[in-house]
C-alpha cells in the first residue's frame, strides 16, 4: 500500500484529479489524502466518492495545531499554504500510525509509470528530496532551493517526525513567498537536510522530478514523473506552460509524450468536474490582448493542436 498526500484548493481540482488518475494507472494500490483549502475543494471531492481518496478538511488539522492557526493571520494565502505543508504531513502521520512511509506531492506533478523506483532509492533510510537539478544557465535560482519540495517522502520513525517537526518549527517562524537571508518559503529550509539529518537520500533517477526549470537538460530518459508547475489555462482549449521564463522550448517529443498526454488528462477531469459545478477560473492567468486573442483563435480553428511558441499551447 502506498500512502500519499497533497494539498489543494478548488482552483486545482482539475490537476489534483490528473494526478489522482495518474496514481490510479501506475500506483495502485493506494490511499491519498488530499486536504482541502478551502469549502468548495472539499464539497467537491467528497460528493465524488472516489476511491482511495480521503478528503481531510484544513480546519481539522488546524484546530489540532494552535500555533499554524495564529500564523495565518500574518501570511498571504499562497504563504500561509506553504506555512501548513510539514503541519499537514505531521497530522496524517500522527493520526495514522499504520502508515509506514508518507509521500507528499505537489498537485501538479503527473505520474507517466511506476513510483517503485522513487521507494527503491528511499531503501531503508528516512527521508527522501528531490533536486531542482537546474542546468547551467538557471544556476541562479538556487535561491530559491536546491530541492524542491514537489516530491518528499518521510518514514514514520524518529528521525522523519524529528524532521517535520523542525520544519514545521521553521515555517511557523519565518514563511514569506520572498527570499531574504538565506530562507524562501518552505523550500529553501530542505538545502541542509542531506547533513542536518541522518538516512536522507536525494533522488537520482532522471525520471523522476523532470520539471520546467530542468527541462533544458532533459535527453529523452523515460518520464516517470513530470512537475506541471506553472502551466496555466488562459482560456477555453489554451494553456501556458509557463516555460518562457526558463527560456527553454518544448521539442517534438516532450510536446507529444509529455505535456499532450497531460492537457488530455486535464480536459477529462474538467468535464468530470464540471458535473459538480465546478468551472475553471481563467482570471489566474496572464490575459493576452484582444488583438492577440483573435490571432490565436483563427489558429485554433485552422491548426487544432498546435504548438503556437515556446510558452503557449492550443488544445481543442
Amino acid at each position: 500500500m502506498y500512502y500519499f498526500c497533497t494539498y489543494l484548493d478548488k482552483n486545482y481540482l482539475d490537476k489534483g484529479l490528473a494526478l489522482y488518475r495518474s496514481l490510479v494507472r501506475h500506483c495502485l494500490p493506494f490511499r491519498l489524502w488530499v486536504v482541502c483549502m478551502d469549502k468548495d475543494a472539499h464539497h467537491i471531492l467528497t460528493e465524488m466518492q472516489l476511491p482511495g481518496i480521503t478528503p481531510l478538511w484544513l480546519s481539522k488539522i488546524e484546530l489540532a495545531d494552535i500555533p499554524l492557526l495564529y500564523s495565518k493571520s500574518t501570511r498571504s494565502q499562497i504563504e500561509y499554504y506553504f506555512t501548513s505543508t510539514p503541519s499537514l504531513l505531521r497530522y496524517i502521520l500522527k493520526k495514522n500510525p499504520e502508515i509506514d512511509i508518507l509521500t507528499y506531492l505537489d498537485a501538479d506533478l503527473y505520474f507517466f509509470d511506476g513510483i517503485e523506483p522513487v521507494y527503491t532509492e528511499l531503501n531503508n533510510n528516512s527521508i527522501l528530496i528531490t533536486g531542482h537539478r537546474f542546468p547551467g544557465s538557471q544556476k541562479h535560482l538556487e535561491l530559491y532551493g536546491i530541492y524542491n519540495v514537489g516530491l518528499l517522502a518521510f518514514r514514520n520513525d524518529a528521525t522523519g517526525m524529528s524532521c517535520l517537526n523542525w520544519w514545521r518549527h521553521k515555517c511557523l517562524d519565518w514563511c514569506y513567498d520572498r527570499a531574504e537571508d538565506g530562507k524562501y518559503a518552505d523550500q529553501k529550509y530542505l538545502d541542509d537536510w542531506p547533513t542536518r539529518f541522518t538516512g536522507v537520500v536525494v533522488v537520482q533517477n532522471p525520471g523522476i522530478g523532470v520539471a520546467p526549470w530542468n527541462l533544458a537538460d532533459y535527453n529523452g530518459q523515460p518520464v516517470i514523473m513530470y512537475h506541471f508547475s506553472g502551466l496555466k489555462q488562459v482560456s477555453p482549449g489554451r494553456w501556458d506552460t509557463g516555460l518562457a521564463g526558463y527560456k527553454t522550448r518544448v521539442s517534438p517529443a516532450v510536446k507529444e509524450q509529455v505535456y499532450y498526454p497531460y492537457l488530455r488528462e486535464l480536459v477529462d477531469a474538467q468535464t468530470q468536474l464540471n458535473k459538480y459545478g465546478w468551472t475553471p477560473d481563467y482570471t489566474l492567468a496572464r490575459k493576452p490582448s484582444i488583438k492577440r486573442r483573435v490571432y490565436l483563435s483563427v489558429l485554433a480553428f485552422v491548426l487544432g493542436i498546435r504548438q503556437i511558441n515556446q510558452s503557449e499551447f492550443i488544445f481543442r
